[in-house]
């Protein structure tokens, strides 16, 4: 009976020095200060002295840093940004990455150079450009220049995301008093543009008519003219209203009948 005991004892002590790693980690085995050459990856079960040995886990999901913090401009301005950094461990860095800046590493390597690239870049740019012109470019600016601050330390920067800039309010206005005056700019020369257009229209349909006119009065020979006389007159005596015309034998038909 002792022995089964015995047994139970040691069983209980086996299971409580395994650990099994969780997805998203690599672990360390650390005995007496010295780590093991081969990290363990997600899924492996690590079996330890807990007197001699401890487990030490890496994350190497990707980890999201939220800061709101004031970033310098080039007109020496201080704007509020609401800033953030995706980034993670490299899979095969993680032993490195403990044995030089250990389990604290976000803020001892990757959190203060990420503000300290943060406001260096952000000074480059006028208060302007960071609200909105040039937002997606001084992303990029930033993620560039921290990878090459910490990337060969282990870590890849996987975004930099300028999610708000709050300017202070009277530039804020000012940007805003400049945004109205230029559509006001805008639509007084689609106006402009409008009217010149009209005027353009109204000028070559006035030529057209002078021009439609004029080939009108050029055939208009007396000849012609005799003729629809003779139209018209046609015209008055096949008509049930017909009436008496005197006319002089010169003037046109409508001449006459316009004569009392």
């Amino acid at each position: 009976m002792k022995n089964y005991q015995f047994l139970g004892i040691f069983g209980l002590l086996f299971l409580s020095n395994c650990s099994i790693i969780r997805p998203g980690e690599m672990a360390l085995k650390q005995t007496l200060g010295k780590l093991k050459q081969k990290p363990y990856s997600a899924g492996e079960m690590i079996f330890f002295n807990p007197f001699l040995s401890k487990v030490i886990s890496i994350n190497i999901r990707t980890v999201e840093i939220y800061e709101t913090l004031p970033l310098p401009t080039k007109e020496g301005l201080s704007v509020d940004a609401q800033i953030t950094l995706l980034y993670h461990v490299k899979t095969e860095s993680a032993k490195d990455v403990y044995t030089n800046f250990g389990t604290n590493f976000q803020n001892v390597i990757v959190q203060s150079n990420f503000l300290a690239t943060a406001r260096e870049v952000s000074s480059r740019y006028f208060a302007k450009e960071l609200y909105a012109i040039e937002r997606e470019k001084v992303e990029k600016v930033i993620a560039d220049e921290l990878t090459s601050h910490i990337g060969n330390k282990g870590f890849v920067v996987d975004a930099v995301l300028l999610k708000d800039i709050i300017l202070p309010p009277a530039l804020s206005q000012a940007i805003m008093d400049k945004v109205n005056a230029e559509q006001a700019s805008l639509q007084m020369e689609f106006l402009i543009t409008k009217q010149k257009k009209e005027a353009e229209r109204l000028i070559i349909e006035a030529q057209g008519i002078k021009i439609a006119q004029t080939i009108i009065d050029s055939s208009l020979s007396n000849k012609m003219l005799q003729y629809k006389n003779l139209e018209i007159m046609k015209g008055l005596i096949t008509s049930p209203n017909a009436k008496v015309i005197i006319t002089d034998g010169k003037s046109t038909i409508l001449n006459s009948i316009g004569t009392p």
